[in-house]
């Protein structure tokens, strides 16, 4: 079967059977989550400031877009202080089934719900949000079509006037031969997303690209077992690509954000305290044990943040 990879990729990821329906993510890739609780803490450290700019709510939302398995939201609402946790309304949203265990406060659901005060956050969201590839040829840009059982590729039909139109200011089309990827159905998810905020601070963290460095070949990867492997859309694999953050911010700007900052992740999370600086070594003769645990925490917060490595996420922050 010829499907385009936008199609293929929903039916592989989120059709009956699919790949996000019956597989956990901790089982295929690592993720700022689970490399360290000290994301966590920088979730809980973002909330309190929401909720200082909002004036203390009396309902303070935490909401988790493509939640996995709960880990995030489980963490900030085990260390939240009782102040906060009294007045915290968590959602995780993911279309997989409830995690067993998941504490009985959370709320799982397998769509955002109508309206958000406070933060909502999507770590590793966008990027599975499937998107069409296209190949410039010598009489404009072509479709990509995969066939679903072997991943082999041929040319389609022209992209339509709106993906054509996206291109031509998110992604041009340099040569024949070069490929990009439509961000389009990207854009349009994180509108909704701050459509549906009212109040707060909506994040999304993702690879990324900027429209004056798009990869020339695309980004289109499949991930299994915790290794890379070819994109094959079968629902034996992830499959991702990279985000077009910049133009997911124009989207959030037309729904309604009014300031908007990009960075990286590197610079976010030190900027709420992951810093990944060692313990004073003086720690290790009056404190062992300590000093070992704060070695240990330095580590984790040293991963969140390499730069060629997780702090190299690009980190999308809009306020409505």
């Amino acid at each position: 079967m010829w499907l385009t990879w936008r199609a293929a990729t929903q039916r592989a990821l989120y059709g009956e059977a699919g790949f996000y329906l019956r597989e956990r993510p901790s089982g295929h890739f690592r993720t700022s989550v689970s490399a360290s609780a000290a994301f966590a803490d920088a979730v809980l450290a973002l909330l309190a400031e929401v909720d200082a700019e909002l004036g203390s709510p009396a309902v303070l939302d935490l909401v988790d877009i493509g939640a996995g398995e709960g880990t995030l939201v489980t963490q900030v609402l085990g260390a939240a202080e009782p102040g906060v946790r009294d007045r915290l309304r968590v959602t995780a949203v993911d279309l997989c089934p409830r995690p067993e265990g998941l504490p009985g406060r959370i709320r799982w659901r397998p769509d955002l719900p109508a309206a958000i005060t406070g933060l909502a956050i999507a770590n590793e969201w966008l990027d599975n949000v499937p998107i069409d590839v296209v190949e410039q040829t010598a009489q404009g840009p072509r479709l990509i079509m995969v066939d679903v059982r072997t991943g082999e590729e041929r040319l389609g039909d022209p992209p339509g006037h709106a993906d054509r139109e996206w291109l031509e200011r998110w992604w041009p089309l340099c040569g024949v031969g070069a490929r990009a990827e439509i961000g389009r159905p990207r854009d349009e998810a994180w509108a909704s997303v701050l459509a549906r905020l009212t109040r707060g601070r909506a994040i999304a963290i993702d690879y990324a690209h900027p429209v004056d460095n798009r990869p020339p070949c695309g980004t289109l990867t499949g991930y299994r077992d915790g290794a890379v492997v070819t994109p094959v859309p079968d629902g034996t694999c992830d499959i991702t690509a990279h985000v077009a953050l910049d133009a997911c911010a124009e989207a959030g700007r037309e729904a309604g954000a009014i300031s908007t900052t990009l960075s990286t992740q590197r610079d976010a999370l030190r900027a709420l305290g992951i810093t990944g600086a060692r313990p004073p070594a003086d720690l290790a003769h009056v404190d062992p044990r300590g000093y070992l645990r704060a070695l240990a925490r330095a580590s984790e917060e040293g991963e969140l943040i390499h730069p060629s490595g997780l702090g190299g996420f690009g980190w999308l922050s809009q306020w409505r």
